[in-house]
């Protein structure tokens, strides 16, 4: 689907600068599923590599005992990404005005989204562009749980369940066409009650590098 489509629309499609003006230092999922997504990049992200939080914020959710050559955020506010006590640099950039990534190719060795992707109104470039930032077969971590910002979040991604959900973000990973071995992980706490935790891994196709 285009951008534009009514399914990228939301109900609120004021600036969302404006929303994110104000800084918001709270988690917006339970202490399981945050010690779920830290699980994921214990098994994904590459001890001393380069990583992109894509739709950072003012914490990354990175297991405190791995350490990592450069962690760069790249969010909407500036507070909450200065704040961040795992990132060695950080950029304040709208992905909804401007799909476009201001990296180089190849610059990263992995990339996460942390419980943000359903915010995206047009995911398919954003994916497209990330994938080109990041090495041949980096890994991107996305992760998302059933809670969001109603107003903000994308149409199609309340009409949907959880596998719905899960169905979609791989739609738009092979959209971005740049992406190759899909994981779908289900990896919510079993206690009752907590907020349930979905991953989607990829790897880059991106960037081959020459022997």
């Amino acid at each position: 689907m285009p951008p534009g489509h009514h399914s990228f629309r939301r109900q609120d499609e004021s600036a969302d600068a404006l929303f994110y003006a104000q800084p918001r230092f709270v988690t917006h999922i339970d202490a399981g599923a945050i010690a779920a997504v830290t699980q994921l990049y214990r098994e994904f992200l590459p001890p001393g590599g380069s990583i992109l939080d894509l739709m950072s914020s003012w914490i990354s959710h990175l297991p405190p005992e791995i350490q990592y050559r450069r962690v760069t955020g790249l969010g909407m506010n500036r507070e909450e990404l200065a704040t961040n006590p795992r990132l060695n640099h950080f950029v304040v950039h709208d992905l909804n005005r401007t799909p476009a990534l201001p990296f180089g190719p190849g610059e990263f060795d992995a990339a996460t989204i942390c419980v943000s992707i359903d915010y995206l109104v047009d995911p398919v470039a954003v994916l497209r562009e990330l994938g080109g930032v990041l090495k041949s077969g980096g890994p991107l971590v996305i992760t998302f749980s059933n809670r969001c910002f109603p107003t903000k979040v994308i149409s199609e991604w309340l009409k949907l369940d959880d596998a719905g959900h899960c169905r979609l973000v791989a739609e738009w990973l092979a959209s971005a066409g740049n992406w190759r071995s899909v994981e779908v992980l289900d990896r919510s706490p079993s206690q009752a009650g907590g907020d349930p935790l979905y991953g989607l891994v990829a790897r880059s196709t991106a960037n081959v590098e020459k022997e």
